[in-house]
């Protein structure tokens, strides 16, 4: 008798082979498995092999569209360009001289310069690369004009440019009535034919053109190798050019056109795509292409082995999945509860455990209990993040109406899909007006106020967010029906914007009605928009969808003369015209009631041309200084901060220095001559800077210096011309502009009036 080896005692109970339920826990999983997944994939790799030809198809007639609009687009820009120099051409020629001339002059014969000025522009024309050859055609003369020569009909077309009876028969019908740029085929080219006069039945002229046929196939080659070829058609199917079509395309070409007519849309027939576009040069011209779907369809075998594939792959990993879940789910208890007892608190004690089933229900409820408590603080937070959302659906970030309603249900935010809201967005500036600004600890608290009794104008219907530090956005949802729109709801903010006038200065602007969440960002968008076209007049001011200010109703640049004014007024220290001129332009923009944007764009620009004077006077770069001027013109809000704005500004970057003895200032004007001899030396702007009249400023400087004002910056003048004639090859007129004259002649003048001789004599006798 065997030992029993193998028996357990009644204590340690018979333990069940537990095989049977792992594969019965291992087909469970499977099919939990297969109806949740492989069944989505297969039909997905299914339904991928029966839309991807289709697919296919869109994307080719996408693609085509682009490339033909691109080549389509280029082409008509080369024909309109040609178009365009043949009416210069023929608005600029002189042909209604030359027809006078050969009717007036005896046998016919022209003027030679009249000739020779046609056949210049004739030349010109052909430098285009589209043209082969161009040349004039007289109606009622037995003349012909090209860029060579002049000639009768019968000559030039049997002998220069010889042409069959039946090609040159065609051409002479097709010169009748009025032309703009009509095209005919004269056999071996493409002509193009415009008349002279214009607006006549009668033309007396016909410019032709001939078309390079080469380049109009470059022209519309399109270099995809899924192209077979392009070409151009006219209405009645005839072709006019082009480029790699076989004549089996040709063939396939013709029988669309007679079965479907010339039409622009996308036609597939067995292989081939076919695409017809309308020419915006000329409306009975048609751009076609041929796509070679066999090149586009090798997607399709891959896309098919990639399903195979991918469904295998799903098969072999859902089997391992399955029997990896039911091996580790047999696995002992005690993992489990060694699992639950690492989520004990930190410096819980730790209690009697009692047996496993007990221990993980303990460990259960403790998990559950904090489970609650970060709900508890997440519900707490929901505010935040619902605001968070709106601010991604201003900025754009959410444009799907899908994903929209599933970030919205994450986040537990109610929204109706479909509902007429508007955008109305809030721009805070700092007073400046104020001594103390508020922290930023407290200006916080300031924006909870503000917004809460914003929400408060019509509760549920506002939803209220910071998209920036100094912006707010307002969304009102309402109705046609309601009183209280969104022109309503700005006027009542406005009113609370108006509590805070201490602190800020705000520009509302309401942003264009929209009926779905996906669109609030255009809403929001526009309302951005018209915050530029805020005014100067107000603390709080409303700027609506239909902007009251036009931007484009006064320069926002300082011009080039404008800029060399100031400058000028700065080296000769005319400062009280600066701001003078300052003080002006705010008045001028005070009475036209211009935009805030637009009036700091120039005064910007004013600033900037002011610096660059300080700069070059007292030679001092502070750069963040400088900086800090900008900021304190951006923040101004109103007309009259403006004006305290520059006259600050002013009084800080010119300074008027301590005066000096006549002897110091009569130095100074000298130094500044002989720095600045090339430029316009006013002695009306130097009299000015030391407060004397004309004629007494003229006596001092000859008493300081020894000579008259007028004569001192001549021989000044005259002695720097002398280096650069004796030390360089420059020409007169280079020395006259270097020196300060206007012209050679003025310098040839001074030179025989100081000097005895003329320039070039001088530099002769002295090289």
């Amino acid at each position: 008798m065997k030992p029993a080896a193998h028996s357990r005692s009644p204590e340690q109970g018979a333990v069940p082979n537990p095989a049977p339920r792992r594969r019965t826990l291992f087909w469970r999983l499977f099919a939990n498995y297969f109806l949740l997944i492989l069944i989505p994939v297969i039909a997905a790799s299914v339904l991928a092999q029966v839309l991807v030809v289709r697919i296919i198809e869109q994307d080719a007639e996408r693609l085509n569209d682009i490339v033909m609009s691109r080549f389509a687009e280029q082409t008509d820009a080369s024909l309109q360009a040609l178009k365009t120099n043949m009416i210069q051409i023929l608005s600029t020629s002189r042909l209604r001289s030359v027809l006078m001339g050969a009717a007036d002059s005896p046998g016919g014969k022209l003027q030679p310069e009249l000739l020779h000025s046609l056949r210049e522009q004739l030349q010109q024309l052909e430098s285009d690369e589209l043209v082969e050859r161009a040349y004039y055609i007289f109606v009622h003369e037995d003349l012909i004009i090209d860029a060579e020569t002049y000639t009768n009909k019968a000559y030039y077309f049997t002998t220069r440019y010889p042409m069959e009876p039946r090609s040159r028969k065609q051409l002479e019908a097709e010169l009748i009535g009025k032309k703009m740029m009509n095209f005919t085929d004269s056999g071996s080219s493409l002509t193009a034919v415009m008349s002279y006069p214009f607006n006549t039945n009668a033309p007396d002229v016909y410019l032709l053109v001939d078309l390079r046929t080469n380049k109009l196939q470059e022209q519309i080659h399109i270099p995809e190798s899924w192209v077979r070829g392009t070409a151009i058609i006219d209405d009645r199917g005839r072709l006019i050019s082009e480029n790699g079509l076989s004549e089996r395309d040709r063939q396939t070409l013709q029988q669309r056109i007679h079965a479907e007519g010339v039409s622009p849309q996308f036609t597939i027939s067995d292989k081939t795509g076919l695409s017809l576009m309308k020419s915006a040069f000329d409306e009975q011209w048609h751009y076609i292409s041929m796509i070679e779907l066999g090149t586009l369809m090798k997607p399709v075998y891959v896309t098919r082995f990639i399903s195979w594939a991918f469904l295998a792959f799903f098969l072999v990993v859902g089997g391992w999945v399955s029997y990896y879940l039911s091996r580790r789910l047999y696995r002992p208890i005690a993992e489990i509860r060694n699992g639950l007892k690492s989520h004990r608190r930190t410096g819980e004690s730790p209690a009697n455990e009692g047996n496993e089933f007990d221990v993980i229900k303990r460990y259960s409820q403790s998990i559950m209990t904090e489970n609650r408590e970060l709900s508890h603080m997440v519900h707490g937070m929901l505010p935040i993040v619902q605001e968070q959302f709106v601010t991604k659906l201003l900025l754009g970030q959410y444009r799907d109406a899908l994903s929209i309603e599933y970030y919205a249900k994450e986040i537990e935010f109610t929204y109706n899909p479909v509902a007429a809201r508007t955008v109305l967005t809030i721009a805070l500036h700092d007073n400046l007006d104020v001594p103390e600004h508020p922290t930023e600890t407290g200006k916080t608290f300031l924006l909870a106020e503000m917004k809460d009794k914003i929400r408060k104008l019509a509760p549920g219907r506002i939803w209220l967010c910071q998209t920036k530090p100094n912006l707010l956005a307002c969304i009102v949802q309402h109705d046609k029906a309601m009183s209280d729109g969104p022109e309503h709801i700005a006027e009542m903010a406005k009113l609370i914007l108006l509590q805070y006038g201490d602190y800020f200065k705000a520009t509302i602007g309401i942003g264009k009605t929209v009926q779905t969440m996906e669109e609030l960002h255009l809403s929001y968008e526009h309302a951005v928009i018209v915050l530029q076209y805020r005014g100067l007049n107000s603390t709080v001011e409303i700027c609506g969808s239909q902007p009251v200010r036009d931007l484009q109703g006064g320069d926002s640049f300082l011009s080039v003369q404008e800029v060399n004014r100031i400058l000028n007024q700065c080296k000769t220290r005319e400062y009280d015209k600066l701001l003078r001129s300052v003080l002006d332009l705010l008045e001028e923009g005070q009475r036209r009631d211009a935009a805030a944007e637009q009036m700091k764009y120039l005064l910007a620009d004013v600033l900037n041309t002011w610096i660059r004077a300080a700069e070059s006077e007292h030679n001092e770069l502070n750069v963040p200084y400088y900086s800090r001027l900008f900021e304190r013109m951006n923040r101004c809000m109103t007309w009259g901060e403006l004006r305290a704005c520059f006259e600050e500004i002013h009084a800080f970057l010119f300074r008027r220095p301590a005066p000096g003895t006549r002897a110091q200032q009569i130095a100074g004007i000298v130094a500044y001559i002989h720095e600045h001899y090339d430029q316009e030396l006013s002695i009306e702007a130097f009299a000015g800077m030391m407060n004397m009249s004309i004629g007494h400023f003229s006596r001092t400087f000859k008493e300081e210096v020894g000579e008259k004002y007028v004569e001192y910056i001549a021989k000044y003048r005259l002695m720097k011309a002398k280096q650069l004639l004796l030390e360089t090859d420059l020409k007169l007129d280079e020395i006259a502009e270097r020196v300060g004259y206007w012209g050679r002649n003025s310098l040839i003048r001074a030179f025989r009036k100081y000097e005895g001789i003329t320039p070039a004599k001088y530099r002769t006798l002295h090289q």
